[in-house]
């Protein structure tokens, strides 16, 4: 999860709140900058930002980051 971490103390220091939430393995972007994610990605319920590891060794993977910060420049620039 360092990966996350990371990611969000960057997307903080830059103005950019994220809220997330989590339905096991999926990591769902769910508020950018207190505006409601409506679009989906890779999953019925939400945007998906990642993927919880589900086995020991494995580590956070990241959907598509280019469809990630495409979304935060969308809902940024509004």
């Amino acid at each position: 999860m360092d990966k996350l971490d990371v990611f969000m103390k960057r997307m903080k220091k830059l103005g950019i709140d994220l809220r997330l939430a989590s339905n096991f393995p999926w990591i769902y972007i769910t508020h950018i900058n207190g505006m409601a994610v409506k679009e989906r990605f890779k999953a019925d319920h939400g945007f998906t930002i990642g993927f919880i590891p589900i086995r020991p060794g494995q580590s956070f993977k990241f959907s598509d980051i280019g469809e990630i910060f495409a979304l935060i420049r969308s809902y940024c620039l509004r």
